[in-house]
């Protein structure tokens, strides 16, 4: 399992996504959306992401992929841990 994580700078709710992130045995990769190439990146999951009421992208946004396939689309400290848990 592989995960890319999109975050954005001094966002508290991606701070605490990361800190989960961190102690699971998870490979995966951070794309900070102030940057052009996260900008990219992002795009290629445009299709499947939550959005807000606005039509925002919520952040933080953590994809989880296996064998090039999505598996699952977080947003929140409460849904990467159920997932987490649901894997246990």
């Amino acid at each position: 399992m592989e995960y890319f994580l999109f975050t954005y700078p001094n966002c508290e709710k991606c701070g605490a996504i990361k800190k989960i992130l961190a102690e699971a045995d998870l490979e995966g990769d951070e794309y900070n959306l102030s940057q052009k190439e996260s900008k990219m990146k992002i795009r290629e999951y445009l299709a499947i992401l939550k959005r807000d009421e606005k039509g925002g992208i919520m952040l933080p946004t953590l994809v989880l992929q296996e064998a090039g396939e999505v598996k699952a689309i977080l947003n929140t400290q409460e849904e990467l841990r159920d997932w987490l848990k649901s894997r246990a």
